[in-house]
C-alpha cells in the first residue's frame, strides 16, 4: 500500500512537472503576470455593471469594438456586452442585474418607428437590432438605469422617447460638413457647440467647442419631450441630447470611445459621469434590498372600475405591481376616495356603502394575485410580506365624509383593516373645515362632530391624516389629538404657497406632536408652473422638511393616478429616482430609510399600540 501511494504521489508530481514544463517562456511570464494581478486585493463586486449593447455582423455574430469596454474600465466601471438577441425575458435578466447602459454606435433606425415613410434611401438598417435595441431601452428606462447612448444610440434613445429623425443627411440638410468620415475614429473632423445651462457642459469641464467625429448617417430632427439639446454643429445639427438632471438618460452623435483611444482623456468624461450615476444606482438598489420603502397616499383604486384591470399588469397607470417591482418600492397605501356630496342622511348612508365597496375591490384585487401582494395592516404585517417577496398594500380612506353621520363606522372601517382616514378632500365635511372649500370656513376648524371624530379614532388606533384638512381644522386636531398626526400627501409651504402645503410654523409643531409630514409629487403643490414641477425641486422640499422639522418627521406620499405626478416622479417605477436623489444630497443609508417608511411607520405603530 506504502509502495502504490509513493508511485501515485510521484506520478502526480511529474504530471505538475511535465505540463509546468510545456510551456513556453513566455506563457510562463504571462500567467506569472496574472497570478501577481489576482494577488492584489480588489473589491470587484463593488464594481458597477455597465451593460454595452452590441452590434450584429452579416453572419449574425455580437460584435463590439474594445474601445467602448476599454472606455468603461478606466472610468471605474465593470463592463458587460449584452448578447444580440430578440428574447426579452433574457434581455430583462441582463437589465435587472446591470447598474448602468451603453448603447453603441451602428446602423441606421427603421423609420417606422418614429411614424415617418422611407426618405430616399436607408441602406444601413438592421431591424433585429433594432428590436434588441429598443428592448433594452425600454427595459432599462423603466428601471430607471442610467443610459449614455453613443451615435446610433443617441438616436436611438431620441426615438424611444418620442423623437424623429433625418434618415439621409446628405440628402435632408444642406452642410459643409461631412456627417460620415473615411478617416479612423481617432480623428476628429469638425464642432460641436456646447450651449449653457446643461449638466453636459459641466461634465466636459466647462469648455465651449468640442472637436469631434462624425460616424452617422441620420440624425436629430425632432427632439423628444424631457430632453433637451446639449451639442449642435455648425450647421445646426443637434449633436447630443440629455433628460438630466431629473432622469438619467444622455446621449452624443460623436463616438467619444475612439477619441479617448486616440488619446483624448476628456472624452473619458461621459463614461466617468455615466459609471458615477451607475455607482448611485448600484447604491440604492442595494438599500432598498435592506430597507422598509413605502408610498402613504395612492389613488389607483379610481382604476379598478375599468373593464379588465388587473394591479398585476403593467399598464398606463401610475401604479401597478410590475411598476412597484421596478421602482424597487415595498408597500404603498391604496386609498378608498369618495368625492364630497351632498350631506343628507340618505346621501351619508351612501357614502358608506359606496367606501365598503370600494376597499372590497383593493380586496379583491390582492386575492387574485396572492403570490405578488397582500393586504397589511402593521409594519410587521409589512416586513413579513417583503420577506416573502410580496408587495405590501396598505388601506386607507380619503375624506371623512366616507363614515357619514356615526361614530360606529370608524369601528366598521378600523375592521376592514384601515389604518388612516384623512378627515376631509376639498370641501369642508360634517368633520372639519377643507384647506380648498371655495366657501371658505363653515366650522372655523373642527365641528363639535369631528371632535368626536379625532378622540374616537384615537381610541380605536386609527392615524389622523390632516392632508386637505384647512389651517384651522389643523391646530384643533393639534389641541385635541393625544396621538401623533400627519400628513400623508403634502408638501412645503416656504417653497410653494399652496393651500395644501403646511408653513414652517405647522412643520415645527408636527415634529413636536411626534407626526410625520409625507412629501407629494404633484406639479402644484412643488411649483407655481406644474409643468416646471421636477425631482430636484420635489427633493428640495424634503430638504427643507429636514431642515425645518427634523429627519424624523419627512416622508413621500405620491398621490400617483390622482394628480401625483412630476418630471422625473411620473410612476412607481420612478421611485428609486428619489432614493439616487437622496444619496447624491449626501443623506447617509439610516436618513433615507427614515425617509422612505420608517418615520411613518414609527407613528403607525404607536398610533395602534
Amino acid at each position: 500500500m506504502k509502495k502504490m501511494f509513493q508511485v501515485t504521489f510521484l506520478i502526480g508530481l511529474f504530471s505538475v512537472s511535465y505540463v509546468n514544463a510545456q510551456l513556453s517562456s513566455t506563457l510562463k511570464q504571462f500567467y506569472w503576470a496574472i497570478d501577481s494581478v489576482s494577488a492584489i486585493p480588489m473589491k470587484s463586486d463593488q464594481l458597477p455593471l455597465i451593460g454595452i449593447s452590441a452590434a450584429r455582423t452579416d453572419s449574425e455574430s455580437s460584435l463590439l469594438s474594445m474601445a467602448y469596454s476599454d472606455a468603461v474600465i478606466k472610468a471605474g466601471g465593470l463592463p458587460f456586452i449584452i448578447p444580440v438577441t430578440t428574447d426579452p425575458m433574457a434581455l430583462k435578466a441582463f437589465v435587472e442585474r446591470i447598474d448602468g447602459l451603453i448603447l453603441s454606435g451602428g446602423t441606421d433606425v427603421v423609420s417606422s418607428y418614429y411614424d415617418e415613410t422611407v426618405y430616399n434611401e436607408t441602406v444601413y438598417t438592421d431591424s433585429i437590432r433594432d428590436v434588441y435595441e429598443f428592448t433594452l431601452v425600454r427595459l432599462a428606462t423603466n428601471r430607471n438605469v442610467p443610459v449614455l447612448g453613443i451615435c446610433r444610440g443617441e438616436q436611438l434613445l431620441n426615438v424611444a422617447f418620442g423623437g424623429k429623425l433625418y434618415q439621409d443627411l446628405p440628402a435632408q440638410i444642406m452642410s459643409t460638413i461631412i456627417h460620415k468620415q473615411e478617416q479612423k475614429g481617432s480623428i476628429h473632423t469638425h464642432s460641436v457647440f456646447l450651449p449653457d445651462g446643461t449638466i453636459f457642459k459641466r461634465m466636459m469641464r466647462g469648455t465651449d467647442t468640442l472637436q469631434v467625429n462624425s460616424f452617422h448617417h441620420q440624425g436629430v430632427k425632432v427632439l423628444a419631450p424631457d430632453f433637451k439639446p446639449i451639442a449642435f454643429a455648425s450647421d445646426s445639427l443637434i449633436e447630443g441630447i440629455e433628460a438630466l438632471p431629473d432622469r438619467m438618460f444622455f446621449g452624443v452623435q460623436w463616438h467619444p470611445e475612439a477619441l479617448y483611444a486616440g488619446g483624448n482623456e476628456q472624452m473619458l468624461s461621459p463614461f466617468v459621469f455615466l459609471v458615477g450615476k451607475a455607482n448611485v444606482y448600484k447604491r440604492a438598489k442595494e438599500l432598498h434590498q435592506r430597507i422598509l420603502s413605502l408610498d402613504t397616499h395612492c389613488d389607483t383604486p379610481l382604476q379598478f372600475r375599468k373593464p379588465g384591470f388587473s394591479i398585476a399588469k403593467r399598464d398606463s397607470n401610475l401604479v401597478n405591481l410590475p411598476k412597484m417591482k421596478e421602482g424597487r418600492l415595498d408597500g404603498i397605501y391604496m386609498v378608498a376616495f369618495i368625492a364630497q356630496g351632498e350631506r343628507d342622511k340618505a346621501s351619508s348612508k351612501a357614502a358608506v356603502a359606496h367606501t365598503e365597496a370600494i376597499i372590497d375591490q383593493i380586496y379583491k384585487q390582492a386575492e387574485v394575485n396572492p403570490d405578488l401582494c397582500g393586504i397589511v395592516q402593521t409594519k410587521a404585517d409589512f416586513v413579513r410580506l417583503k420577506q416573502e417577496g410580496k408587495k405590501a398594500l396598505f388601506i386607507g380612506i380619503e375624506n371623512g365624509y366616507a363614515i357619514g353621520k356615526d361614530l360606529k363606522n370608524l369601528a366598521l372601517f378600523k375592521k376592514k383593516g384601515v389604518t388612516y382616514i384623512t378627515l376631509c378632500h376639498n370641501k369642508n365635511n360634517d368633520i372639519c373645515d377643507s384647506s380648498s372649500d371655495k366657501g371658505g370656513k363653515e366650522w372655523n376648524g373642527l365641528s363639535p362632530f369631528g371632535r368626536e371624530v379625532v378622540s374616537e379614532m384615537n381610541r380605536l388606533g386609527i392615524l389622523i391624516d390632516l392632508s386637505h384638512a384647512h389651517e384651522k381644522t389643523f391646530w384643533d386636531v393639534i389641541r385635541l389629538s393625544k396621538q401623533p398626526v400627519v400628513a400623508t400627501h403634502s408638501s412645503a409651504y416656504a417653497l410653494r404657497a399652496h393651500d395644501r402645503n403646511l408653513t414652517d410654523e405647522q412643520l415645527r409643531v408636527l415634529a413636536k406632536n411626534g407626526g410625520v409630514v409625507q412629501v407629494c409629487p404633484l406639479g402644484f403643490y412643488i411649483h407655481s408652473d406644474r409643468e416646471k414641477a421636477n425631482l430636484t425641486l420635489f427633493l428640495d422640499h424634503i430638504d427643507h422638511i429636514v431642515k425645518v422639522a427634523g429627519i424624523n418627521h419627512v416622508g413621500i406620499g405620491s398621490d400617483f393616478d390622482g394628480g401625483g405626478g412630476i418630471t422625473g416622479l411620473k410612476g412607481a417605477n420612478d421611485m428609486i429616482n428619489i432614493t439616487t436623489g437622496l444619496i447624491e444630497r449626501g443623506y447617509s443609508d439610516t436618513d433615507i430609510e427614515k425617509i422612505w417608511g420608517g418615520n411613518f411607520l414609527r407613528v403607525l405603530t404607536q398610533v395602534q399600540k
